[in-house]
């Protein structure tokens, strides 16, 4: 199975950190978060996964190298950041009509059952689902309403005044199907494009919204990554 793992981020939010570490290599818990993803990867069976990179990604190379043996990695150096948006659009390449692709925000940290949610994608029958958790700060995520069959009713980034608490996880599952939508859509260094406010606005009433059990949380932080180091220091099991 397929995945794409958006990690060309400048990680200004976990300054001076980010300095001399990209933040997909910030350590929790002693342990670089895209160890984690790799983890996560194995266990479920993800075995081809493209990453952007920007920012320090000779450090992101050489980690790759040294930890990825057995997953099919390929690199994309963004000179100038696409968007997350972006990133898919010129990687049209990596997905087909009918594979599965996962597509995650690298800043996550979360030992998702990737199972489940599958599960619930194939099932759904919808072309894309986007996963869901439940934020106590919903003015500073996308916010989603669901109806009784889990779809997605209506989709706001970051609301004055939010209807729900689930939110956008960051975490996707789609096919080169998800295309069909994206007609109108072009990419140049000038037109930076985002999966939450160029693309998902577009899927409301056709998207399906997963919310995920497990643990998730955005480490882009320096609050957040304090107690995710907690979090995983009390919980080793959970990310083994």
């Amino acid at each position: 199975m397929k995945a794409v793992l958006l990690a060309a981020g400048l990680g200004t939010r976990l300054l001076p950190l980010t300095r001399e570490i990209p933040k997909c290599l910030i350590p929790v818990n002693g342990v670089p978060l895209m160890d984690y993803w790799f983890r996560l990867f194995r266990k479920f069976g993800i075995d081809e996964v493209l990453i952007n990179v920007n920012h320090l990604p000779e450090k992101v190379k050489v980690y790759v190298d040294e930890n990825a043996h057995d997953l099919k990695v390929t690199l994309i150096y963004e000179k100038q950041l696409l968007g997350s948006l972006g990133t898919i659009l010129n990687n049209r390449q990596f997905f087909h009509a009918d594979e599965d692709v996962y597509i995650f925000y690298s800043d996550n940290l979360t030992n998702i059952d990737l199972s489940r949610m599958h599960q619930f994608h194939k099932s759904s029958g919808s072309s894309f689902t986007m996963g869901l958790f439940r934020t106590n700060n919903p003015t500073g995520c996308g916010i989603v309403e669901l109806d009784e069959n889990s779809t997605v009713t209506s989709f706001f980034e970051k609301p004055a005044n939010p209807k729900s608490d689930l939110a956008n996880a960051g975490i996707y599952l789609t096919s080169g199907s998800l295309f069909d939508n994206l007609p109108e859509f072009e990419t140049n260094p000038d037109h930076v494009v985002d999966i939450g406010f160029h693309l998902l606005p577009k899927l409301v009433n056709r998207m399906k919204g997963y919310p995920i059990p497990e643990f998730l949380l955005d480490v882009g932080t320096i609050d957040n990554l304090n107690f995710a180091n907690n979090y995983v220091k009390a919980n080793p099991v959970l990310f083994r």
